[in-house]
């Protein structure tokens, strides 16, 4: 419902300026994935997002491990522990289990935010140089023909000479290679399945605060 407002609004708005406009209006479009994805800054980008992915799983594995040597070693030795003991035990264990998964939860978003802060620089260097070439080269309106990370395509269909996407590339200094392979996928860090509590002979319940 919400892309039909969408095409609805677009229309509405060519129409009117169509009415209008006492010049003819000039419509260009781009792609932004294929734009970026040539600038040089892209690469620095993808480097940056996995270095801090890896500090990120990293610590998500040191987390793991703990949990892992612990609640071994809570198996080994339950038989012989006092239920005082045992008890402590289980709740070190859960309070690990729960600081993974709150850390996973975490991971994911710090990871976004950073993605944010890397690309920020890149699209007003790309936003700055759409509107130059709009400028020079008389077009009204832009539009992004993909539907990247992060956008919304509103144009279904356009005359190849209305892609304005070399010329963006050479406005900033890139020379266009057309692309051979798919976009490289969203770098996330690694997250390892929920790890389970240890089984327990112990009819205690722990209730969730």
């Amino acid at each position: 419902m919400n892309k039909r407002k969408l095409f609805a609004a677009v229309a509405f708005l060519f129409m009117s300026a169509v009415s209008f406009a006492q010049t003819p209006v000039k419509i260009g479009y781009t792609n932004v994935d294929y734009v970026l994805s040539q600038m040089p800054e892209s690469k620095q980008i993808e480097a940056d997002l996995k270095a801090y992915s890896a500090q990120l799983e990293n610590q998500l594995k040191s987390k793991y491990q703990e949990f892992e040597t612990k609640g071994q070693a809570y198996q080994k030795g339950a038989a012989t522990m006092t239920d005082v003991v045992k008890a402590d035990k289980e709740k070190e264990l859960m309070n690990l289990r729960s600081s993974i998964e709150e850390f996973q939860k975490n991971a994911d978003v710090s990871l976004q935010k950073k993605q944010q802060s890397l690309m920020e620089p890149a699209l007003d260097k790309l936003q700055k140089a759409i509107d130059d070439v709009a400028k020079e080269n008389g077009y009204t309106y832009v539009f992004n023909s993909d539907a990247g990370y992060g956008t919304t395509p509103v144009l279904l269909h356009g005359p190849e000479d209305g892609n304005i996407s070399d010329l963006v590339l050479k406005k900033m200094g890139v020379t266009p290679v057309k692309p051979g392979a798919a976009p490289a996928a969203e770098v996330k860090p690694a997250t390892p399945a929920t790890p389970a509590a240890p089984a327990t002979k112990s009819k205690s319940k722990s209730k969730k605060k």
